[in-house]
């Protein structure tokens, strides 16, 4: 039985830092086994959130040359990763990249990341960019990770994610059915910033707060939440539409707090309810560990079983999955669904290079 150690890279949308994820996978009797070994979360010093948080203003020279750069660190914190843990053996690294476009509806999506980069400075065979192929099929590029949901997680009647953007995964009938709900961590942290902290530590800040009737009535008034699915969230829309409404409010940051922590539970108890499934709900990601947002889930799911795992698999459940979407790919296998994506048909996302 072949089993594959690979070291999963990801960098989500809150610039929470560079997850990486030492993890194996095997396949027997049909069903995949995974474990994560080692991981952690190299956080970003100021020089390169600041980068990372502008690089869309970036002229086209400018980003080409970040997008080598930024690949070159991901190698270099590779080879530091493998050092400290004393790892013997590594098949390949698969890497998400950092998103700094996502426009599948103008036919374009862009993380940043260079594998040629990756590959030269860590010595390894890499996988990445994951999401083009399924933008060039007409699709949303994203979400990715419920691949690896039905086939790692499928004790669960829910996966839900609590990122930057939460996201949903589900069986519906014989097909997977995944999509953005609507944002979390992005929006929370932003309003964290104006009182000089970086996140609202287990909810505290909202806890304190008031909602706002008015605001939230407006932030569920928008028009995403009545679309079809396949649909999937960026920072264009973010900027576009939700922080337009946010900022024009007088009320405090605690009261927004409050309101958008409301919001986030209203929106994914309505996606949850709205289906036929009952049972388990796997809530991963930074937002897992809001206790104040996860008992407002609770309040609003009572007939389901809300479960935060362990530690590792909160944090690095998408390095975990971005890993194995690299093993789908290096087997061949189908990575990319069609019925999470919109697009015209599966596919075996991603470019490999080799040093």
């Amino acid at each position: 039985m072949k089993v594959y150690k690979v070291l999963g890279l990801m960098s989500g949308t809150s610039l929470d830092g560079l997850d990486i994820a030492f993890c194996t996978f095997s396949h027997d009797k049909g069903k995949w086994a995974y474990s994560i070994v080692n991981a952690e979360t190299n956080k970003y010093n100021p020089d390169w959130s600041l980068k990372l948080k502008n690089a869309h203003q970036l002229t086209g020279e400018k980003l080409v040359h970040l997008h080598s750069e930024y690949g070159e660190l991901l190698g270099k914190k590779v080879s530091v990763f493998i050092k400290k843990y004393k790892i013997k053996s590594v098949d390949f690294v698969s890497s998400h990249g950092h998103t700094i476009f996502h426009n599948p509806q103008k036919g374009y999506t862009f993380q940043i990341g260079n594998g040629a980069s990756i590959a030269a400075e860590s010595g390894l065979k890499v996988v990445c960019d994951f999401r083009t192929i399924d933008v060039a099929l007409k699709g949303q590029g994203a979400p990715l990770v419920p691949i690896g949901d039905r086939l790692l997680f499928s004790e669960f009647n829910f996966c839900l994610n609590l990122g930057g953007f939460s996201n949903i995964s589900f069986e519906s009938g014989k097909k997977r059915i995944a999509f953005d709900i609507c944002p979390v961590n992005t929006v929370l942290n932003y309003l964290s910033s104006a009182k000089g902290k970086s996140y609202d530590k287990g909810g505290a800040m909202a806890r304190s707060g008031q909602v706002s009737a008015t605001l939230l009535k407006k932030l569920n008034g928008l028009a995403y939440y009545k679309t079809n699915k396949p649909k999937s969230l960026g920072r264009e829309w973010l900027e576009s539409y939700f922080l337009p409404i946010i900022n024009s409010s007088s009320i405090s940051i605690e009261d927004k707090l409050a309101t958008v922590t409301e919001h986030v539970a209203i929106q994914v108890a309505r996606v949850i309810e709205g289906s036929t499934n009952r049972g388990k709900v796997l809530v991963t990601g930074g937002g897992a560990h809001n206790s104040y947002l996860i008992s407002k889930l609770k309040e609003k799911l009572p007939s389901h079983n809300i479960i935060v795992p362990s530690y590792d698999l909160v944090n690095y459940k998408e390095a975990l999955v971005f890993a194995f979407l690299g093993v789908l790919k290096i087997e061949n296998r189908i990575n990319t669904l069609c019925s999470v994506t919109g697009a015209t048909i599966d596919s075996r996302g991603g470019v490999v290079y080799a040093p």
